[in-house]
């Protein structure tokens, strides 16, 4: 199982910017909590690394497959 990456991950839906620039390695075999205020594009993040989203720029590795 491979590391999961996150780099320079961006997403705005109209003139609203929900996720700029976030930069997150996830090492495999731990657990990660992902917190913030209600807004913060917690929801929007874990769409986008479960492939449900796509973002407007960035990349995301380690989910190939």
């Amino acid at each position: 199982m491979a590391e999961v990456k996150l780099q320079g991950i961006c997403k705005a839906f109209g003139n609203k910017t929900v996720l700029r620039n976030v930069d997150l390695i996830l090492p495999p075999g731990t657990v990660t909590c992902v917190m913030g205020p209600s807004g913060a594009g917690k929801t929007t993040l874990l769409r986008i690394v479960l492939g449900l989203l796509a973002p407007d720029s960035g990349s995301l590795t380690g989910l190939e497959g």
